[in-house]
């Protein structure tokens, strides 16, 4: 069993940078690929960033890339997601999410086997 908690939501502006973290019990969070997703209010929740546990592989999705950045810290079970420039369409509830050596398919919310409890990031106009 794996435990995952979230931390460094907030309230920022436009512009603004948070960076969330998303520490995970256990002693093998290694071979766990860390993904972030997000959820609006009435939308679905949606990939946003993950990174692989085989080789540190990171994917994001296009409207991030370039702003948001994923690591890791395997000595202290923790996965990381930098925002930076951030917009007010990124305003959503963020979930970490843990799936045990898992393959290619880090945005199929489907094959993560743990989920945090969410943190609320709010960027105001």
């Amino acid at each position: 069993q794996v435990q995952l908690v979230e931390s460094g939501g907030g309230l920022v502006q436009t512009g603004g940078s948070l960076r969330l973290s998303c520490e995970a019990s256990g002693r093998t969070f290694s071979s766990y690929s860390v993904g972030w997703f997000r959820q609006a209010p009435g939308k679905e929740r949606e990939f946003v960033a993950a990174i692989s546990w085989s080789d540190g592989s990171t994917y994001y999705i296009d409207s991030v890339k370039g702003r948001f950045t994923m690591s890791r810290d395997n000595a202290k079970n923790t996965g990381y997601l930098q925002m930076n420039s951030l917009k007010p369409e990124d305003t959503a509830v963020y979930y970490c999410a843990a799936g045990y050596r898992m393959g290619p398919y880090l945005y199929s919310i489907s094959q993560y086997n743990y989920w945090g409890q969410g943190t609320q990031v709010t960027v105001s106009s």
